[in-house]
């Protein structure tokens, strides 16, 4: 989403917590959608706190209502309406708990880099 400056032909890059807002406000316009959602969070450069210009979200959705393969869990969620592109991953309360609790690469990183933005 980068933004063109009222005083200059220059695109800028928003900062990291303009971005973090818009993503609390778009989880709170979700959350009416989808009672199953319990917590929004990011990881990746957002989570770490260390974004810059052209980092993209890791968004993490942990929704009690999911079922299906991912590709599939995806395709309920208004992604592009989110400032930035976007990966995303659908996980319910359990499949969480249990990917915090493996010793996989992805566990350590969502531990060490996960920040929630909006929970129920």
């Amino acid at each position: 989403m980068p933004v063109r400056s009222l005083t200059q032909s220059l695109l800028r890059w928003p900062e990291p917590e303009q971005i973090l807002n818009l993503v609390h406000l778009w989880a709170v316009q979700v959350a009416a959608e989808h009672p199953g959602l319990e917590r929004v969070g990011l990881f990746g450069s957002y989570g770490r706190g260390d974004a810059g210009v052209g980092s993209d979200l890791d968004l993490l959705l942990i929704d009690a209502g999911s079922s299906g393969p991912q590709h599939q869990r995806l395709l309920a969620w208004p992604l592009a309406e989110l400032p930035l592109s976007c990966d995303a991953l659908v996980l319910t309360p359990a499949e969480h708990a249990a990917l915090l609790a493996s010793s996989s690469a992805m566990a350590t990183a969502l531990q060490r880099d996960s920040r929630w933005l909006w929970h129920r």
